[in-house]
């Protein structure tokens, strides 16, 4: 058995066995797998917690009134008017807050999806028909269309409006049908973004299996 810091031994303890405990829902749901998501739950829920302290609480707002700044009295008041809504009398209290909350919210999101998504996804479609030398134009046109019909399509199978008829409402054949290949390609995007997060998960589980291996060799 080689000798190790107590610092390290510990840690590596701990880190042993809560990948035990993790593992050991292969076996079963049980208590000890139960635990380990308790801890992992409490304890990411400690450090964002820690960090709005740190970060948001004591900058923005504390130090702020402690020196004489009553503009920070505003989000103060609306934060406190938001613990209203813990008690069904005092509810109406906290609707200013929460309507304030949702609407800048849904602002950033917005902006966030046209400056940060829709805005690039165009400029990108539009520079790929930007003819490079090294590269053969065929080989260019084809990147580009298929670029340009992804994009397009896309944005189509979003399309959510439709005319009356017969039987109710429905899209014309044309939309219909882009609509349908623009499936293919949320489907393709889908099943690269789920071999993504099967190849991260499975560097995560070697890399587990691999400290245990270590934490082993160093006891043994």
């Amino acid at each position: 058995m080689t000798s190790m810091p107590s610092t390290e031994w510990i840690a590596g303890l701990v880190s042993f066995l809560l990948t035990v405990m993790v593992f050991s829902y292969l076996w079963k749901d049980n208590a000890l797998f139960r635990l380990a998501v308790y801890l992992f739950v409490g304890v990411s829920a400690g450090y964002v917690g820690a960090v709005a302290c740190r970060q948001v609480l004591l900058p923005r707002l504390i130090l702020p009134l402690l020196e004489g700044d009553l503009l920070a009295a505003f989000p103060l008041l609306l934060g406190l008017a938001l613990l209203g809504k813990l008690s069904r009398r005092t509810a109406a209290l906290g609707n200013p807050s929460l309507a304030l909350m949702v609407g800048v919210g849904t602002a950033v999101a917005i902006g966030g999806a046209v400056l940060g998504t829709l805005i690039p996804q165009v400029q990108a479609t539009i520079n790929n028909f930007e003819l490079d030398p090294a590269r053969s134009m065929a080989e260019q046109i084809l990147d580009a269309s298929t670029f340009l019909v992804g994009t397009v399509t896309t944005l189509v199978y979003f399309h959510y409006s439709a005319r009356p008829g017969a039987q109710g409402p429905q899209r014309s054949k044309l939309v219909t049908l882009l609509g349908w290949v623009g499936q293919i390609f949320i489907a393709i995007t889908f099943g690269v973004i789920f071999a993504g997060v099967y190849a991260a998960a499975l560097t995560a589980l070697i890399e587990r299996l691999s400290s245990l291996r270590l934490f082993l060799g160093s006891l043994f």
